[in-house]
Parts: structure tokens; sequence; C-alpha cells
């Protein structure tokens, strides 16, 4: 198992995209969360199969309409096995 940890930057706060990154993580059977960030950014981690994260960091760069994705700043590593499910935080 291993760990996505992401910040996706550009027009992605008001569009849907923290719904998005859920369907597309439970389609994908990871476990983790997304937030939205005060700088605008869309913050994620995730967990679970590589090639499943693999397509995910590849979804974020699309986005829903209407999204515009500048940047997706990604780190893998070892995953925590903390998280049961996917979920969209709203607090820091």
């Amino acid at each position: 198992m291993d760990r996505l940890e992401a910040t996706v930057s550009g027009r992605v706060q008001g569009v849907g995209f923290r719904r998005y990154v859920q369907r597309w993580a439970r389609k994908l059977d990871l476990a983790g969360w997304v937030r939205n960030e005060p700088d605008g950014t869309v913050r994620l981690v995730a967990e679970g199969d590589a090639e499943a994260l693999d397509r995910l960091t590849r979804l974020l760069w699309g986005g829903p309409p209407p999204a515009d994705v500048a940047s997706v700043d990604a780190e893998r590593g070892k995953a925590t096995g903390s998280f049961d499910g996917f979920d969209v935080r709203y607090e820091r």
C-alpha cells in the first residue's frame, strides 16, 4: 500500500473539485481525505494500491468542469493505514 499527498492549484475551489476527488477515490478503493485550503488550493491524502494512486494523480490534472488546474504538487510515500473510507474535510 502506498500514500499520495497532493496539493492542486488553479481554479479548484467552488467548482466541485473536492466531490470529484472523493467520487474517484471511492471508485478506486482509496482511503483518505480532501479539503480546501485557505490559499485557494485543494489538499488531499490518499492511500491504497499504487496503480489506483497513479490513476487518481492523472485525474487530478483534469478535474470537473469548470475547474482549471494549474499544477499538481504530489509526493508518494508509505501508507499509514490510518484511514477508513475517503472523506471531504471542511475544517483544518
